[in-house]
């Protein structure tokens, strides 16, 4: 039998790939927006707002799936709105019976009403704490974004507060034409300071994102890297020197479904390059990218995988387990978690009557 929803829900699950600004509850934004006299939202109803959200980001464009966060950056400018949203995604997360979850955000684009950088960080990690209540493990990722020029500055954040949750850093935004080395600067900073960092790579541009992304700035994970496809023969028989480097290093790939085939880098699940990357066993992570936009859960994502692929309990625990063992937190961390919790919960599941 393969595993139902309401199973996979039960089951232990890790997130690597989350952004905190994408995965508001409806009912919160429109909350929000009237508090803080937010009066551009396409509608108040919050059934109908969730809607628009979904059907906005369907465009199979990165560039068009972007816009839609206008709304929920727009409410996100208070210390109060950045503790709640960040209280409420360790409650949604835990719900959904992740154990362990990275969440980025970027403290640039919440600083229009006066918060400073590190009002804004001192913010998220609270919101966190408090929506935690001992079910989840949250850590932080500060992303900066590609097309500005802040990423020494959030480097700079990202270590600062490093020791009070805080566990990576991150560039996201529109790929074509903001290549990573943009920001060769700031990664040459963290990797001598010993910290870890992920990149959004290979989502909506090709192979050399990729390769700048690794080679160029030292990776220790790619946000998302599904056109590491393109270095691959289509029976998965053959692997470019790219792709084979990749696997052989065990860079962990976080792998967003739906996510990407609302952007067009995928056409469906079933044709999604997660199918050909586990069977050749590259270090594939399972994850939700933006779950308002995407309407979706970690469990959601597992369950679309069982449909397509034919996934049983194993599968979903070598997802797991992988992204467990590629967590920027420490290796005694990371593997109480895998063997005490991940594997006793999956134990439990397989073997239920």
């Amino acid at each position: 039998m393969s595993p139902t929803l309401d199973e996979i829900r039960r089951a232990p699950k890790v997130l690597l790939h989350d952004h905190l600004d994408g995965g508001l509850r409806a009912e919160t934004i429109v909350e929000l927006a009237r508090e803080a006299g937010y009066d551009d939202l396409p509608t108040t109803d919050p059934d109908n707002l969730r809607q628009w959200f979904e059907e906005a980001s369907d465009s199979g464009s990165l560039e068009r799936y972007l816009e839609t966060f206008t709304h929920t950056v727009g409410v996100m400018q208070t210390r109060e709105s950045l503790v709640r949203v960040a209280a409420e995604c360790a409650q949604d997360l835990a719900a959904d019976g992740v154990v362990y979850a990275e969440v980025r955000f970027a403290p640039e684009q919440h600083t229009t009403h006066g918060l400073s950088l590190d009002e804004v960080v001192q913010a998220v990690l609270e919101g966190f704490r408090e929506g935690s209540e001992g079910r989840i493990k949250v850590g932080t990722l500060l992303t900066a974004m590609r097309h500005q020029a802040r990423s020494m500055e959030i480097a700079e954040l990202a270590v600062r507060y490093r020791d009070v949750g805080v566990v990576g850093f991150d560039i996201a935004g529109a790929e074509a034409g903001y290549p990573p080395t943009r920001h060769l600067d700031a990664f040459e900073y963290l990797q001598r300071e010993n910290a870890h960092f992920t990149i959004h790579a290979g989502e909506a541009f090709g192979l050399p994102s990729i390769w700048q992304a690794i080679q160029w700035c030292g990776a220790d994970r790619l946000g998302h890297g599904v056109r590491i496809i393109d270095d691959i023969s289509e029976d998965g028989a053959k692997l470019g020197r790219l792709a084979a480097y990749v696997r052989d290093k065990r860079i962990p790939l976080e792998m967003c479904p739906t996510s990407n085939l609302q952007t067009g880098a995928a056409a469906s699940i079933a044709e999604h390059p997660i199918g050909l990357l586990r069977r050749l066993h590259f270090r594939v992570t399972v994850n939700t990218d933006n779950r308002l936009m995407s309407s979706t859960s970690v469990s959601e994502e597992f369950a679309k995988l069982v449909e397509a692929f034919g996934y049983g309990w194993d599968d979903l625990q070598w997802f797991t387990v992988n992204a467990m063992k590629s967590a920027f937190i420490p290796f005694d961390e990371r593997l109480a978690l895998i063997n005490g919790v991940i594997k006793p919960g999956f134990a439990q599941l397989k073997w239920q009557p």
